[in-house]
């Protein structure tokens, strides 16, 4: 069986690989985005994350004929009520400038004490079959923010944000320190996906 990923992040498509071989789910091709026809991208103007991911997942489905996988992600601040949110990657205004949006966020929280600087990372992700099957799963990594970047790997708002396993640790890394392997195991998006593993088993049987 065939799915697609509506994306072209090899990041992501390696993530759900791990997870389908690690939960023993063999005979499951996942395939990105760039092995299908090209198809007019959707507007993502959705209310939720929810929202958003079953926009692109409809999509995939309606432009391939396969089962597609969709996930929208975001930082959720509860200082800010839940944004960036949706708005996380064009937070300063353009879409995608990391620095900005995170120049921005620390800007607004810089009078937030520490004990008010709680967040997570948030991944929700649909999976919709040609029949009109639909599932929704949502993923949550608890933490907080920080008053400075640290860190090189990752993107977005990694630089900024200390899971809470870290600070429960002592270690205190923010998530762009951590090794891909090691915030994969246990991201916003491995949860979530984490959840469809079944699904994917009735699926495939």
């Amino acid at each position: 069986m065939q799915i697609l990923l509506a994306s072209n992040n090899a990041k992501k498509l390696r993530e759900l690989v791990v997870i389908l071989e690690g939960a023993g789910i063999s005979g499951v091709e996942v395939l990105p985005l760039s092995a299908v026809a090209s198809y007019p991208e959707p507007v993502e103007d959705g209310r939720t994350f929810a929202d958003n991911a079953l926009i692109k997942a409809r999509a995939g489905v309606a432009h391939s004929g396969l089962v597609t996988i969709a996930d929208d992600s975001g930082i959720a601040v509860d200082e800010l009520n839940g944004m960036p949110g949706t708005l996380s990657a064009r937070w300063s205004g353009s879409h995608g400038d990391d620095q900005a949006n995170n120049d921005l966020l620390l800007a607004q929280m810089a009078d937030v004490p520490d004990e008010r600087r709680q967040a997570a990372f948030v991944s929700v992700c649909a999976l919709v079959t040609p029949s009109g099957e639909e599932h929704v799963v949502e993923g949550r990594w608890p933490g907080r923010l920080l008053r400075a970047e640290q860190g090189e790997n990752g993107f977005g708002y990694d630089p900024l944000f200390v899971p809470a396993e870290e600070d429960a640790a002592g270690t205190r890394r923010a998530s762009a320190e951590m090794a891909p392997e090691e915030k994969n195991a246990i991201s916003h998006r491995a949860r979530a996906l984490a959840q469809l593993v079944e699904v994917i088993r009735g699926l495939a049987a």
